[in-house]
Parts: C-alpha cells; sequence; structure tokens
C-alpha cells in the first residue's frame, strides 16, 4: 500500500520534494544602523571633535592634529576630548538610523533569495544610497548643528561661547534665541555631504563586500568586514572632505556672527584666503576618524545580524 501511494504522487510533487528549500529574505529592524553608529560614535568622538577644531581653528590655534589634542586636554582635561557627546549620539540616533534603515529596507527589495540569490548592481546602491541620505541629511540635521557647536564651542573665547549643557539643552536654546529655522542651518550642504558619505560609504561597502567574497575568495568574516569596511572609510572620506568642511563653517556660525553667506559667496571667500587646499582641510583626521567609524560601524552592524539571525534560528 505505500507502494501505491508513491505511485499516486504527482511527478510536482516529487520535483518539489526534491527540490532544495528556498531561502527567505531575511528583514533586520529598521534600528540596527543607527544602533550599531551609536556604538562607533562612542569609540571615534574624539577624533571627530579634534577635525571640527581643525576645520573651525582660529589664527593663532594649533595647525595639526596632535597639537590640537594636546591643546584640547591642556585647556579641558582628558573629559574635553568627549565635549558634545550627547549630540553625536542624538545625531546617530536620528542621521544614521532613518539613511541606514531606509538604505537596507530598499536594498532588501532588489535581492533575490535562493540557490541563485543575487545582489543590487553598483549602480542601483548608488541611487538606494543616495535617496537614504538626502532623508538622512533632514532628519539629522539639528542634532548635527548642535553636535558642530558644541565640539568648537571650546575654542570660542569665553564671551562668545554657547555652553549648551547637553544636546536637548542645545536645540532648545537655539529655538529661543535664534528660531527654529537655526535647526536647519546648512541643511543644503549636509544633505549634499549625507548623500555623498552614504553613496560612499554604504554602496562601497557592499560593493567591497561582494567583491571580496565573490572574487577573492574570502569568507563572510570579520577579517571581510574590516577590509571592505577600511576600503569604504577612505573613499567616503576623500568624496566627502570639500562638503564636509563647508558644512561644518556654515553650522558653527550663529545667527549673530555677522557671517551670512551664501554657499557661492562663502566658496569665492574662502578660495581667495586659503587657495584650493581647503577642499582637503582636516582629511587626515577625517580619515583617523572616519576610518575607524566606518570600520566600527560596520563590524558591529554585522554583529548585530549575526546576533539577530542566531536568536531568530535563521
Amino acid at each position: 500500500m505505500a507502494d501505491s501511494g508513491k505511485l499516486l504522487e504527482s511527478p510536482a510533487t516529487r520535483v518539489a520534494a526534491l527540490a532544495p528549500a528556498k531561502s527567505k529574505k531575511v528583514h533586520y529592524p529598521f534600528w540596527f544602523g543607527g544602533s550599531a553608529s551609536c556604538f562607533a560614535a562612542c569609540v571615534t568622538h574624539p577624533l571627530d571633535l579634534v577635525k571640527v577644531r581643525l576645520q573651525t581653528r582660529a589664527p593663532d590655534a594649533p595647525k595639526n592634529m596632535l597639537g590640537t589634542f594636546g591643546h584640547i586636554v591642556k585647556n579641558n582635561g582628558i573629559l574635553g576630548l568627549y565635549g558634545g557627546l550627547s549630540a553625536a549620539m542624538l545625531r546617530q540616533i536620528t542621521y544614521s538610523t532613518t539613511r541606514f534603515g531606509i538604505y537596507e529596507e530598499l536594498k532588501g527589495r532588489f535581492v533575490t533569495p535562493g540557490p541563485d540569490a543575487s545582489s543590487p548592481s553598483l549602480l542601483t546602491l548608488i541611487g538606494i544610497a543616495t535617496v537614504s541620505g538626502f532623508i538622512g541629511g533632514i532628519t539629522g540635521n539639528p542634532a548635527d548643528v548642535v553636535n558642530v557647536r558644541m565640539q568648537s564651542d571650546a575654542a570660542l573665547p569665553l564671551a562668545q561661547r554657547r555652553n549648551y549643557r547637553h544636546a536637548f539643552d542645545g536645540i532648545i536654546q537655539m529655538t529661543k534665541t535664534e528660531g527654529v529655522s537655526s535647526l536647519f542651518r546648512g541643511v543644503w550642504p549636509n544633505s549634499t555631504r549625507a548623500v555623498l558619505m552614504t553613496a560612499s560609504q554604504l554602496a562601497s561597502y557592499d560593493t567591497f563586500k561582494s567583491l571580496c567574497i565573490k572574487k577573492f575568495g574570502m569568507k563572510d568574516n570579520l577579517t571581510t568586514h574590516f577590509t571592505a569596511s577600511l576600503m569604504a572609510g577612505f573613499v567616503a572620506t576623500t568624496v566627502c572632505s570639500p562638503v564636509d568642511v563647508i558644512k561644518t563653517r556654515i553650522m558653527s556660525a550663529s545667527a549673530t556672527d555677522g557671517h551670512h553667506h551664501s554657499i557661492v559667496s562663502l566658496l569665492r571667500d574662502i578660495c581667495r584666503k586659503e587657495g584650493f587646499s581647503w577642499t582637503f582641510r582636516g582629511w587626515v583626521p577625517s580619515f583617523i576618524r572616519l576610518g575607524p567609524h566606518t570600520i566600527a560601524t560596520f563590524v558591529f552592524l554585522e554583529e548585530h545580524k549575526k546576533l539577530y539571525r542566531r536568536l531568530k534560528g535563521i
């Protein structure tokens, strides 16, 4: 009777039984990117602080990274290297959560699961990153303005310091004294930077990771994640450097400074006074900060995903 039961099975049923099960897409929580970025920000915040100080330094301030480190520690102590950390965390919670979340969500729609799995092309990844970066830049702009101001505050003369106690105090004080529009100061260069950053960082990481695995036979492990994220950090720093300098200059100014430049006039003034070397001012501390930040972000993100798969039994 068992044999007759097998004979009654249709050919389609037997083929389906023999075929390998089709793997399902793994849908990760939206907030993973923001969480990973927060962990990374805690590691690299002193480097980000030094970068901002170099980009907004006074003529008599130290001109190199080590000198700036020493100047901060001498005048503000070790804890001075973590000035504005609350704003940096708020920035990652808003900006990075948005851009990573949208990027991963959209990227997942172009992934074909199963034995013949395919990934989005580089151009598709860049397009997805452009959209997610632009939205993330707008979302995170208020926290970014406060972040820049808190990091550069100690370098200002006493009479010009804002003395924000924390990120939310900074947002409240800015809204009261300068209006809501001050929260979106520099939003267009910031959004442009966010587009460039997301495209050069996220899209290049996925591309480098794919090359490491498919072309060089590397496994999907920590070594691959480190290699791909290091290269992505180099690309992102170089692409974003000019816009990063402009963004920092605009955001560090206040409504009472008297420096109401359009981006065009600001570029003209900078080029006249500093030549074209301004485009890569602070590149070394930017890379020293963004390289480890990129590595830490993607390593933490991959570990988030690994833990999630383990908990879900995937």
